[in-house]
């Protein structure tokens, strides 16, 4: 490119002076001048200084020169003719107005570093690895070490980076537009891991200037503060969990046990003085206490960077970096790490449903709705006071599923529970009639959700065997787990609201009035194999004036841990994999509460202890028993023996696997019965493998302590029969020799 001559401050120059202009690469760096005839060519290399001395110098081949100061101005010059040796990658030095002094090289000297065709695929929404270009990235470039920073932003007139290293004066360093891309970037030399920083956009609609945060940061300072900060770790870490994701890739979950500890790391257990344990001292911890639980998985409640305490992590502003609240990224791999090492696979809570509308965030990014729809109908949910993802643009999409697999490929995280699917999935979510927009078709589908979420599911199981992908959603939405190329959405499991909210409502009810309620317990088998289902009992139960699961209970105190116990019983004996969340497993008696910690010290009570004794019991036999798991989204894992018998309040029911079975009975009345008759498919002799009110877990130890011989008396549809005693409030299963 070549200019006038002439030592003067010219428009271009005015531009970048006011932090307006789009493209500094064709003010700052080097440039070729008009050439005179017979004469060498000659370049202007021309510095801008925001709050220089006066003074600065550049480097030559024998030492610093000094720079042309243009009077009143913040710009420096220096003529180079073509045989004058300034090296490609120059430094200048020069000192502040305290006269600190800075030595760097000129960041506009470097060539466009984000290919073309990296952009290509971005702009069509299937550049899967494009967090390794947005964001920072530390980077050695011409043998010059620094750091490379790019940022989606269409709508900006201006982009800049700014931190600590420039006062966060947004006129040092402005970035470089990829055209139509809507990208930004620029490579800053001498910039290092651990610096902070920010995008300074000017808005082209409006002018309007305003700090952002990085959409692809990978790491944040620990809140109230919301700069992003250099991350250099990506590659780094030194993982030993390699049979661990081996196996992954070839499990079978289908027909293997799947039982999670659902938990909130805040709030799971705290240090002295009430302060966060590193994610390093929660890994350890959790294994020692999940472990012995029987536990195949713990999920954590979202732990992607959030402002809020009080959102949970539910409105999410780092979809790439886990909060610093519990540590930094290597120290969140040693967790996940330390997990697998010891036998436990990780399950992240992730949040694509919607962002808060902080302004420091993605909300209006680049002075427009980027992110999100424009219209509020569309792009706002007003329950939750967020955003909405605008699904149906293409770098949106990238953007999502580029984070979901990121945790999956990063951090080796196993599979992710998706919040809120139900509220991406309709357009009329909690809208009432005028307040939404209907589809093409005039339906209150949305289409383009549905679209990006096959595509996340494509991309997940594709390039993750073995890892799931599970659904929070609460409507009879057909085939949620039904497989994509079947027209399905693809998730590996669906929480089972209806079973969830059923059985809770049902176990509330006072023992005597739970006859007339009955169809609460058995109404689930009507719909059970529709989906893959996971049975929660989550941190959603246990909050907002709902109550603790102890607490939900009627009776006096033994008979809501006997009545909990047999919840349990029932929850893991019956079809679907597992979800409990942290407390739950002793009986906290209190609300979940993020501020503090859980009620350890009950364990020190015998009813406590007890209840986590069946908890782990029943967890492990679930675990152990074929016939518990191996069919537990297949037809022929399940057949009632009674489900009729609503004036004793009893339900029966056979668990299989190809090659065994085992009886379940529940007594749901505090009434113990004696010679209850119960159909069993094989003849032999049955014994007691668990009951929920054995002694060690404070039950009254009714029960069948000898061998039950099948007598040939048909029951109930089923060949032979046994007489049992059943104990109250309690749950047995039982297994044939």
């Amino acid at each position: 490119m070549t200019r006038p001559k002439g030592l003067h401050i010219n428009t271009d120059m005015q531009r970048i002076s006011a932090a307006t202009h789009h493209d500094p690469f064709s003010v700052l760096g080097r440039h070729s001048l008009p050439a005179a005839p017979n004469k060498p060519v000659e370049h202007e290399i021309t510095v801008y200084l925001p709050g220089g001395c006066g003074s600065a110098e550049i480097e030559t081949a024998t030492g610093f020169a000094p720079l042309q100061h243009i009077p009143d101005t913040d710009f420096y010059t220096y003529r180079q003719t073509e045989d004058a040796a300034i090296p490609e990658h120059y430094v200048v030095r020069w000192r502040t107005s305290d006269q600190t002094p800075v030595q760097r090289h000129d960041p506009y000297t470097f060539a466009p570093q984000i290919s073309d065709y990296d952009l290509h695929l971005f702009a069509e929404g299937r550049h899967w690895d494009i967090y390794r270009l947005l964001g920072a990235q530390p980077k050695i470039i011409d043998g010059i070490a620094g750091v490379l920073f790019a940022t989606w932003a269409p709508g900006a007139e201006r982009v800049s980076i700014t931190g600590d290293f420039n006062q966060w004066d947004g006129r040092f360093h402005p970035m470089r537009s990829r055209g139509s891309s809507g990208i930004w970037e620029l490579f800053i030399p001498g910039l290092h891991a651990g610096d902070i920083y920010k995008f300074e956009i000017r808005s082209r609609e409006n002018g309007q200037v305003c700090s952002k945060t990085d959409p692809y940061g990978r790491q944040f300072e620990l809140r109230p503060a919301t700069a992003a900060v250099i991350d250099n770790t990506l590659d780094n870490y030194e993982w030993h969990d390699e049979l661990w994701m081996q196996q992954r890739s070839q499990w079978e979950w289908t027909t293997s046990p799947l039982s999670v500890y659902e938990v909130h790391l805040g709030s799971w257990r705290r240090g002295e003085n009430g302060a966060y344990l590193n994610y390093r001292d929660l890994a350890e911890q959790i294994v020692s206490h999940v472990k012995p639980l029987g536990f195949t998985h713990v999920e954590i409640l979202p732990i992607s960077e959030h402002p809020l305490d009080d959102s949970w992590g539910y409105q999410c502003t780092g979809y790439f970096a886990p909060t610093s609240r519990f540590g930094n990224t290597d120290d969140f791999r040693y967790f996940v790490d330390y997990l697998h090492r010891y036998g436990l696979g990780v399950i992240l809570d992730w949040v694509p449903a919607h962002f808060p509308k902080d302004e420091f965030s993605l909300s209006r990014f680049d002075g427009t709705a980027l992110y999100e729809h424009e219209d509020p109908r569309m792009g706002e949910h007003k329950d939750w006071g967020t955003l909405i993802f605008n699904y149906g643009r293409n770098e949106v999409q990238n953007f999502l599923i580029a984070s979901a697999l990121f945790w999956l490929k990063e951090f080796h995280i196993d599979g992710l529970r998706v919040d809120a699917v139900a509220s991406m999935l309709h357009l009329d979510y909690s809208r009432d009639e005028g307040e939404w927009i209907p589809n093409r078709y005039g339906g209150n589908e949305n289409l383009e959700a549905v679209s990006f979420i096959r595509e996340l599911n494509i991309q997940c199981h594709g390039s993750h065997p073995g890892a799931l992908v599970i659904a929070e959603e609460s409507t009879a939405w057909p085939q949620v787990s039904g497989p994509v190329y079947l027209g399905g959405l693809g998730f590996s499991l669906k929480w089972n609201m209806g079973w969830m909210h059923d059985t809770l409502e049902y176990m509330s009810k006072d023992p005597i009035y739970r006859q007339y309620h009955h169809d609460s317990l058995t109404f689930g088998m009507m719909y059970a194999y529709t989906e893959n289902f996971q049975l929660p009992f989550s941190h959603d139960e246990v909050v907002h004036g709902k109550g603790s699961m102890i607490n939900k209970m009627p009776g006096d105190y033994w008979q809501q841990f006997a009545n909990l116990r047999l919840l349990y019983t029932y929850q893991f004996t019956y079809p679907g994999s597992k979800l409990l969340f942290m407390g739950c497993e002793f009986g906290q008696w209190d609300e979940w509460r993020d501020k503090g910690q859980l009620d350890w010290a009950l364990l020190g009570y015998d009813s406590h202890a007890g209840l986590q004794k069946s908890l782990a019991d029943i967890n492990n036999l679930y675990r152990q028993e074929p016939a518990l798991h191996a069919l537990n989204y297949d037809h022929g894992g399940f057949e009632w023996i009674d489900c009729h018998d609503n004036t004793q309040s009893v339900v029966s029911y056979v668990r299989r696997s190809a090659d065994e079975h085992v009886i379940v009975i529940l007594n749901f009345t505090p009434t113990p019965r004696q010679n209850y008759r119960v159909g069993v498919p094989s003849a032999g002799e049955y014994y007691e493998i668990f009951n929920s009110d054995s002694q060690y877990y404070g039950g009254s130890n009714v029960g069948n302590g000898l061998n039950l011989s099948t007598e040939s008396t048909p029951w109930m549809n089923q060949p032979h029969s046994i007489e049992v005693t059943l104990p109250p409030l309690a749950g047995i299963v039982l297994k044939c020799r």
